[in-house]
């Protein structure tokens, strides 16, 4: 069993537009993902938590974006070529696992950002390396196993056959569900069951260990450390915004209300555009990360001239 992607112009000159702005967007995701994860490993004062689970949701990003688009740049000048049963099956998997692990590390990253403020002199001794990577790595493991539940109990459906058509850019799970030959009410509930457990749990996390960190913020005396707590916070939640309200439109609205052209454009968003920003989000807001950055460029240059 074969399914073909339908969501590529026919034309050739929209062919290579496409090709174009969707190999610029994945170049700048890389890069400026790469150079965050460069700037934390290089500079010594950014060894610390928060910069731990930055880097690792860069990487994530690295991941996220790499899983879909080689796929689609072969799709938009190449033949239609269609993707087996199993590179389906993997795609989906692979995606979904990323995804749930970004969506779980951001609600870590709220928990690290309520330790530091409210906890600051026991921070180091409650958010020990041993401890951050253990998040990580329940994180990564949590997402894994749901994925793959979700994924066999979707490729175990039957497919039409003149129904293999996925009007997506993507193997992600609401379109192939549409593809099913038979009833997918179980499927769906176990879909609402998964995507509330990633997006609406995490999610609650966040907003109680913000409003703690916003009374906590407010008790600091000093003026300039309140501005900077609410800087760093408030990067970390435009991206939770961003992530979360995004992947709710998709993964928990009503079947009757989804329409297959507006989740298409709304899985550009996440799949693309946060990815995009969350490095500019970051770095223009953090001067840390931002002087890193200069001094990584300045010794290159010092090196090279020598």
């Amino acid at each position: 069993m074969e399914f073909v992607f339908l969501a590529y112009p026919s034309q050739s000159e929209l062919d290579v537009l496409s090709f174009h702005g969707i190999s610029l967007v994945y170049t700048r995701v890389i890069t400026r993902n790469v150079l965050i994860m460069v700037a934390i490993q290089t500079e010594a004062r950014l060894h610390t938590p928060m910069y731990f689970f930055l880097s690792n949701l860069s990487f994530l990003e690295i991941c996220y974006t790499t899983v879909v688009v080689p796929l689609m740049l072969s799709n938009i000048l190449g033949a239609q070529k269609p993707i087996p049963l199993a590179g389906c099956g993997a795609q989906m998997f692979f995606f979904v696992t990323l995804s749930s692990t970004d969506c779980f590390l951001l609600a870590v990253m709220a928990y690290d950002r309520y330790v530091a403020i409210r906890h600051p002199l026991h921070y180091t001794l409650i958010m020990t390396r041993k401890l951050c990577v253990q998040m990580v790595g329940c994180a990564v493991g949590l997402a894994s196993l749901l994925s793959l539940q979700l994924t066999i109990l979707i490729f175990t459906l039957p497919f039409c056959g003149h129904r293999r058509e996925i009007n997506h850019f993507l193997c992600d799970v609401p379109p192939v569900l549409r593809l099913a030959c038979e009833d997918i009410l179980v499927h769906q509930a176990v879909l609402y069951a998964v995507g509330s457990l990633v997006l609406t749990v995490p999610f609650l996390l966040i907003s109680v260990s913000y409003a703690l960190i916003r009374s906590a913020i407010l008790r600091i005396r000093s003026a300039a450390g309140r501005r900077r707590a609410f800087s760093t916070c408030s990067s970390h939640l435009a991206v939770v915004l961003l992530q979360y309200g995004c992947c709710s439109l998709v993964y928990l609205r009503p079947r009757s209300s989804t329409s297959e052209d507006k989740d298409r454009q709304i899985a550009l968003i996440y799949t693309f555009v946060t990815p995009l920003l969350n490095p500019l989000i970051y770095t223009l807001r953090n001067k840390d990360v931002k002087g890193a950055l200069k001094n990584a460029f300045v010794s290159k240059a010092a090196s090279d001239n020598t």
